[in-house]
């Protein structure tokens, strides 16, 4: 009995200070600017609306369906989704450097509250923007629930790995931020926020199909468009990158971690 309440503690502490961490990053990230939790809905309401009526002027309809607003956000949303939890975990150390300087923290908790809390943010912010686009436009929905929540969750693992490994890069060597910032603009514009897959040239189709997140949008147009059959996604080959990036990251971050505290 006493052996299963010592087990116990680890598990309750790491609870303890992954929710005061997550309350801690709520108040920051939310509770300073007016508004709060209002801007981040905005932000890809309004990034929606912009790509809505500057491509409502130069195209009859887009590639999927006939409405522009659902059309940019199943494919923007998703990738929001792993952009921001990616950029969230990468600072990590850096936003919790001093509480992690005791001992009762440790970096798997400081990483956990920022994954769990984008996450959940990101959630509820799909849900409303799909939602407000269903009420506003009248749009009728047959949505493939196993694919989209599917297409959620792989965004979180995605953005997850990618914020892991990027958390031991961005604090060993701080000028990859600047690159991995560079290199996010074009991302933007290459992973299918704008575009299928299948209108693209076949000779950049070879050269695209290796952009993890392309199979993200492609993923969640999928569920929500019955039409349309995204077979160049490929599960196996998004988990199995995720899975490396996670796996070496965290074995990067245990081998340097009081190296980074340091820095």
């Amino acid at each position: 009995m006493a052996g299963q309440t010592r087990s116990l503690r680890p598990r309750f502490q790491t609870a303890r200070a992954t929710f005061a961490l997550m309350l801690r990053e709520m108040s920051s990230t939310y509770g300073r600017s007016p508004g709060g939790y209002v801007w981040a809905i905005l932000e890809p309401v309004a990034a929606i609306a912009v790509l809505s009526f500057i491509f409502s002027y130069a195209l009859r309809a887009p590639s999927l369906g006939t409405n522009f607003p659902l059309f940019y956000a199943t494919a923007y949303l998703p990738f929001m989704m792993f952009n921001d939890i990616a950029t969230k975990m990468s600072q990590s150390i850096l936003f919790s450097r001093q509480l992690l300087s005791y001992p009762s923290v440790t970096i798997i908790d400081a990483m956990l509250a920022r994954f769990l809390l984008s996450t959940f943010t990101h959630l509820m912010v799909f849900y409303l923007v799909i939602f407000g686009i269903h009420q506003i436009y009248d749009v009728r929905l047959i949505v493939d629930f196993p694919t989209v929540i599917l297409a959620l969750l792989s965004a979180a693992i995605f953005g997850l790995a990618v914020g892991t490994i990027n958390c031991f890069l961005f604090t060993r060597f701080v000028v990859l931020r600047t690159v991995w910032s560079i290199l996010m603009r074009p991302m933007f514009i290459i992973s299918g926020v704008f575009f299928l897959y299948e209108d693209v040239p076949v000779e950049l189709q070879t050269y695209l199909w290796y952009n993890p997140i392309l199979h993200l949008t492609g993923m969640m147009r999928d569920g929500f468009y019955a039409t349309y059959d995204a077979t160049y996604v490929s599960v196996v080959y998004l988990y199995l990158l995720a899975g490396s990036l996670l796996s070496l990251g965290l074995l990067l971050l245990r081998r340097y971690y009081r190296d980074l505290l340091e820095r």
